[in-house]
């Protein structure tokens, strides 16, 4: 019989928090659905209780455990990179989109629509090996800075989820990145960030080449998409990779609305979480319109499916680990 875990209405006796407040940067209701949920489904006193193998926790990445304003942070690595190209050869100009990318013209570039965006992330993700690529990212995160915060990108991480990936594996629990962000592009940074090991990293995929070049063998980025991991992507990607339903799964868009309807479908105690910006001042304040980080139906639907919805101003004293 399938029990979803309803902060609230649950019978079970949970014990007291600890002294040490395993989330600090939370404030309010928030942090108390999410600890008590942590608790119940690790006391193996509590009829809730899940076993370590079982506890499987995802998240999305954009939006969710780092900021995405005012465009995805691998787009502007996209755009800072045909900029570097073009300094080196003008030649490679040869389209509006490419034309926008190396003038930083943002408006421009999503004036050309999905097939612009599609040449500019093709031009810059594909004809190299995934260690070239790689090595760019690191070397575009060690000097690129955000145009508002000033912060490097790797220290737009969201403090609060830092705190919140960190205790779930305390307690037991494997997490994931489950994100429509490119796997090779956050594979760079998420140890190091996060936390989470390259091999729990879930992400969009180009398609790949095995070739032997001078006798090295190396894998190579094709350009076309080999799967987007969003939507209903994520719940599909999650079940071939994973190979098991979460327990806990957050997001902050209806990019991640199948993920947490899937995941909080399962049979036993399950949790959906949703970042919901609402901090124009310390951030961003968007969710119905706009151009990225859309949330609707997440917003409509998450009290009456026993979601936590996080609002960002009340319920986090801090937002990036890169601000005290």
């Amino acid at each position: 019989m399938k029990k979803l875990f309803s902060v609230g209405m649950s019978l079970v006796l949970l014990p007291a928090i600890a002294s040490t407040d395993p989330l600090p940067s939370w404030e309010g209701d928030s942090e108390t659905q999410i600890v008590e949920f942590v608790q119940s489904v690790t006391d193996p006193n509590s009829e809730d209780y899940v076993i370590p193998s079982d506890r499987i926790a995802v998240f999305d990445n954009d939006g969710t455990l780092w900021g995405e304003q005012p465009a995805y942070f691998q787009l502007i690595y996209a755009v800072d990179q045909v900029a570097k190209m073009a300094d080196a050869d003008p030649s490679i100009l040869t389209s509006d989109a490419l034309k926008a990318a190396a003038a930083g013209d943002y408006q421009s570039l999503m004036a050309t629509g999905k097939e612009g965006v599609i040449e500019v992330l093709k031009i810059t993700h594909s004809g190299m090996t995934v260690d070239s690529f790689q090595e760019a990212v690191a070397d575009w995160l060690a000097t690129a800075t955000h145009p508002k915060t000033g912060l490097p990108y790797d220290q737009m991480t969201y403090q609060p989820m830092v705190e919140l990936l960190r205790y779930l594996r305390d307690e037991g629990f494997k997490t994931y990145i489950v994100s429509g962000g490119g796997v090779h592009f956050m594979r760079v940074f998420t140890q190091e960030a996060y936390g989470i090991p390259t091999e729990q990293v879930i992400g969009t995929y180009t398609e790949t080449e095995y070739q032997v070049t001078d006798g090295v063998p190396q894998i190579v980025k094709a350009p076309a998409i080999g799967f987007v991991d969003d939507k209903e992507g994520k719940p599909i990607n999650i079940e071939r990779i994973i190979g098991k339903r979460p327990i806990i799964a957050g997001g902050n868009s209806d990019g991640d609305f199948a993920m947490l309807e899937w995941s909080t479908a399962g049979e036993g105690p399950r949790l959906g979480i949703l970042v919901h910006h609402t901090d124009s001042e310390r951030e961003w304040a968007y969710d119905r319109e706009g151009h990225i980080g859309v949330l609707n139906r997440g917003l409509d639907e998450a009290a009456e499916r026993g979601w936590v919805l996080v609002d960002m101003a009340n319920d986090w004293s801090r937002v990036f680990t890169g601000f005290q």
